[in-house]
């Protein structure tokens, strides 16, 4: 986050404000994903979504339905026109830099973040029920942290991992699982590398693969290590060639996980072989990059999205894994880093909020795949960055907490779709 800021400072004042509030989230700035999560369910994170563009939405939900892609359809042919969005309840606690995770039950966790910008950190959780549209508290993390990752594990469970305390400006290695079962948080094994802002992908074998992110002197870490949910246990793998944070990670599908941008930003990308443990170097970004979304396309292909270079950026590209190179895609209509990717049931991809030119932004766009061009889809009720997007199992899209043009953690949350 320091280089961050002076890269803000000769730029414009309302950029270096916003910048200085951002501090407690991140000391060398944060990828949301997002965190993507986003992850994913983490994202909520980018990893492995395939199951997502085979989702369909169910027959009790009367609320939203997405009707099979056409995307030579314009206007009132094109079924995702009358996209919109509409409040739905409020967090118990204002947040941002949480992370929020799909479960199995179809509801959705919220886990810690910061609550303000002098760096107080949560240990809070909470879960949404969209049968209710309601949040309830549920048991608090053993750990108050933000820019951590949090990923949902084959046996259901939620693997948080890492992450950072503002105040006392330290780097965690803990580690703890939620259990929807009992609504309770538990003590796993710790991770070799103590780190925040790093990405945590589940691989097709299981296994959690963490990689990256900033140690407690807030300088960047190249070290990988794989979590092994049987066991509890974490295990080093193969270093990065480039050690980073701030990046993406996204399950491609062959099994391996590209990892790309990040730094200060960086143009360059490499590939992890779960098989054999190691990384190897691929093509490079054709901008250099950090604090973007990389989201997987259903034909194998990976977008990324807006991020902060030497401003914010409205350049996206592909990532072909057949060639293991990247070409330029339609551009965002807004320049715009912290914000939110999320796949949808029809291949296409939803990118929400974020900063713009030194504030949150309110505006939502479709990315279609087939034309390689964006479409506007309504304004969010609250502007908002560092925020999360969660696709849920009735189609809709849950947006949730950030941080606004006051410079403010907000706790409201909104539902996008195309409401009948």
């Amino acid at each position: 986050m320091y280089q961050l800021i002076k890269q803000f400072q000769t730029t414009t004042p309302c950029l270096l404000m916003l910048a200085l509030a951002c501090f407690a989230f991140s000391p060398t700035a944060q990828a949301v994903t997002p965190a993507p999560d986003g992850g994913y369910p983490n994202q909520n994170t980018a990893e492995g979504e395939d199951a997502l563009f085979s989702l369909t939405t169910g027959a009790d939900n009367t609320a939203i339905g997405f009707d099979a892609l056409d995307s030579n359809t314009t206007g009132s042919d094109n079924p995702l026109a009358s996209w919109i969005w509409r409040a739905t309840g409020s967090l118990n606690t204002a947040r941002f830099v949480h992370t929020a995770t799909l479960l199995q039950n179809g509801m959705v966790l919220v886990a810690a973040g910061a609550l303000d910008n002098d760096g107080s950190v949560s240990a809070s959780a909470e879960l949404y029920d969209p049968a209710s549209r309601t949040w309830t508290v549920t048991g608090s993390l053993n750990t108050a942290r933000q820019v951590h990752t949090a990923t949902l594990l084959e046996n259901g469970m939620v693997l948080v991992a890492g992450g950072f305390d503002g105040i006392a400006r330290i780097t965690f290695a803990s580690a703890e699982l939620y259990d929807p079962a009992s609504g309770t948080w538990t003590a796993t094994g710790s991770l070799s590398t103590a780190r925040g802002s790093h990405t945590a992908t589940l691989l097709q074998n299981g296994m959690v693969l963490v990689a990256g992110g900033f140690d407690s002197n807030f300088n960047a870490v190249a070290s990988a290590e794989l979590y092994d949910a049987v066991s509890g246990t974490w295990s080093t793998t193969g270093s990065l060639h480039t050690a980073r944070s701030d990046h993406t990670a996204t399950l491609l599908q062959n099994g391996r996980v590209l990892v790309a941008g990040g730094g200060n930003p960086l143009a360059s990308a490499e590939l992890y072989d779960p098989a054999r443990g190691t990384w190897t170097v691929t093509g490079s970004l054709n901008t250099a990059r950090r604090s973007h979304t990389a989201t997987p396309l259903p034909k194998g292909k990976v977008l990324v999205a807006g991020g902060f270079g030497v401003e914010s950026l409205a350049s996206a590209e592909l990532y072909d894994p057949a060639s293991g190179t990247w070409t330029a895609t339609g551009s965002l209509g807004d320049a715009r880093l912290f914000h939110t990717a999320t796949p949808l049931p029809n291949g296409m991809v939803l990118v929400a909020g974020g900063v713009g030119s030194g504030s949150p932004l309110a505006s939502a766009e479709l990315y279609d795949p087939v034309s390689g061009t964006w479409a506007t889809r309504g304004r969010l009720k609250c502007a908002r960055d560092t925020h999360t997007a969660t696709l849920l199992q009735n189609g809709m899209v849950l947006v949730a907490g950030g941080f606004d043009n006051n410079f403010n953690a907000v706790a409201s949350a909104e539902l996008g779709g195309r409401h009948r």
